[in-house]
């Protein structure tokens, strides 16, 4: 925080910073794994271009940001991390004040690694409903390709699977398409054919990582509008996030996915995914204090 190290217990924003007032901001979460920082760049190449779709502009540049989280992460030699990095529009507020007449502030976080699945649920599989009492933001009000705070559609959805006896909510977009949950893609699997919807859902690098994994497995992927309806039918149903991963669902609805347990194409892509983050080609050695 400006300029500065400290521990993230005493850390502090002020009150009248747009980023806390209205979630004038975008952020964005690299993983580090045993001690490797996994698609660093990818994120960073996301972060830029929400931040140019929101007319922010950091502080610190590219090249510093990506050596101050690097150097973070070895200071407090947490090996298995979760990275966070925020762009706030600052202390001026956009309506009374131009974009290039705000001064931005970044912050910059390390903490241990979060969980949105744990690891024994993984193993058996997570539950998820499909959302009655809320849709999806649509991307014509809030761009979901720019990773952001609005989070009142998904913690409506939230409450509502808790109300249902299940652990996550899965969206629509209120036209009868399945969009993405609560931090997480949604990938479904029919027929050893991907389907994830096209629009209305962030681009994740963790669905990015799947759709490469897939292709060396020779599976067809389906971009596009996602019925919900193939929900129902499908074989197998996963979740994708950097926090957490490959998230399997076996339970939709209180109705079994598939044969109601993991499926071999998750098992193999879940596989895949946790094996690349010791791949040169996607992560890098950090070099603790």
């Amino acid at each position: 925080m400006e300029g500065n190290y400290l521990p993230v217990h005493e850390a502090r924003i002020p009150i009248l910073d747009q980023g806390f007032l209205h979630s004038d901001l975008t952020y964005d979460v690299p993983a580090v794994w045993d001690g490797r920082f996994f698609r660093l760049d990818d994120h960073l190449d996301r972060f830029e271009a929400s931040c140019a779709r929101l007319r922010l502009k950091s502080p610190i540049d590219r090249a510093e940001m990506r050596s101050r989280l690097i150097e973070m992460t070895a200071m407090s030699g947490i090996r298995d991390a979760y990275v966070m990095m925020i762009v706030t529009r600052g202390l001026r507020y956009i309506r009374q004040y131009a974009p290039d007449e705000c001064e931005n502030f970044c912050y910059l976080m390390v903490t241990p690694f979060l969980w949105v699945m744990d690891e024994a649920t993984q193993k058996q599989g997570g539950s998820a409903i499909i959302a009655r009492s809320v849709r999806r933001i649509p991307p014509g009000a809030i761009d979901p390709t720019v990773k952001n705070l609005q989070w009142g559609d998904f913690t409506r959805g939230i409450l509502e699977a808790r109300d249902r006896g299940a652990m996550y909510p899965i969206l629509t977009d209120g036209d009868g398409n399945i969009t993405e949950g609560s931090g997480f893609n949604v990938v479904l699997v029919k027929d050893r054919k991907l389907f994830t919807a096209r629009k209305g859902v962030l681009e994740g690098v963790t669905r990015k990582t799947v759709f490469e994994i897939a292709a060396t497995l020779g599976l067809e992927i389906h971009l596009d509008d996602v019925p919900v309806d193939l929900a129902y039918r499908c074989d197998e149903l996963f979740f994708a996030t950097t926090a957490g991963g490959i998230m399997p669902i076996t339970e939709l609805d209180a109705k079994p996915v598939g044969a109601g347990k993991v499926g071999p194409i998750t098992k193999t892509i879940w596989k895949g995914y946790w094996d690349a983050h010791s791949d040169p080609k996607y992560s890098f050695g950090i070099n603790y204090y």
